[in-house]
């Protein structure tokens, strides 16, 4: 959306949401500060929708002027796709071998033209038609756009092969990188720690990394506390929680805000 520059007021709002829960931020483009951050679970026993009513009904924010809106859509609903093997006419196609598409979904693309690649998602139309009433435009992404280029970018000039894990409250994503050139990205529900070191010892164990030499990041709602990272600290020699010093210092936040907000705040 541009507006003219009289009019402009260097607010950008980015709102994440997923079938767990939401969360959004309000950014000064002007000044590089976060004015309000929120996070908010949702009931699996209410749509949707309604729990975007509560959400808004309960934060002003969300209702004030944004030069920009920004929806990420954060679902699992989606794959990279190398350049090379990219046609914007078929892009269900990607998609049917790790999702169940149906006849009627709808699909989207980012690009990531840094990285010769595009992410094919399935963005809930539902969310989108709900705020297109309240916000009349935005732009929307998924949200694994955001995540897989930003690690990329922290891949640069690291020769071996990295692999980072985003940590959410019931899944998480491993994104595995090697100088800017993703080897692998996988999303897994986990219920318990033991779910998931499993699943991440497994990937590693597809790809041929070693637990006793390959470096693991670990970023997202976690720290040294968190029982998923205790668990892959008696397992793995080399796991670490990620540094993402840039965004603090952009925003001068906290590690842990920058963790745990990582999608939202690169957005």
């Amino acid at each position: 959306m541009s507006h003219p520059i009289t009019t402009k007021n260097y607010k950008k709002l980015v709102l994440q949401i997923g079938m767990h829960g939401a969360s959004f931020c309000c950014i000064d483009t002007l000044g590089n500060s976060i004015s309000h951050t929120h996070s908010m679970g949702f009931s699996k026993f209410q749509p949707v929708e309604e729990e975007l009513w509560k959400l808004f009904t309960t934060h002003p924010e969300l209702k004030m002027e944004y030069d920009e809106v920004l929806v990420l859509h954060d679902n699992c609903f989606n794959t990279f796709v190398p350049d090379a093997l990219f046609d914007e006419n078929f892009l269900g196609s990607y998609l049917q071998y790790n999702t169940k598409v149906f006849e009627t979904d709808i699909f989207a693309f980012d690009a990531l033209p840094n990285y010769d690649l595009s992410n094919v998602y399935v963005p809930l139309m539902n969310i989108n038609n709900y705020l297109l009433d309240r916000f009349g435009s935005f732009d929307y992404k998924n949200a694994n756009s955001i995540l897989v280029a930003k690690l990329l970018d922290a891949s640069k000039n690291v020769d071996e092969k990295q692999v980072y894990v985003h940590v959410q409250d019931t899944h998480f994503e491993i994104v595995v990188a090697r100088n800017q050139k993703l080897l692998l990205y996988n999303a897994f529900e986990y219920a318990t720690p033991e779910d998931f070191l499993y699943y991440l010892l497994f990937t590693m164990e597809q790809l041929l990394l070693n637990p006793e030499t390959v470096k693991v990041f670990l970023l997202g709602k976690t720290d040294e506390q968190h029982d998923c990272f205790a668990l892959a600290y008696k397992y793995i020699r080399y796991v670490s929680i990620y540094e993402p010093g840039a965004l603090q210092d952009k925003f001068g936040i906290t590690q842990q805000d920058a963790l745990q907000h990582f999608i939202l705040y690169n957005a």
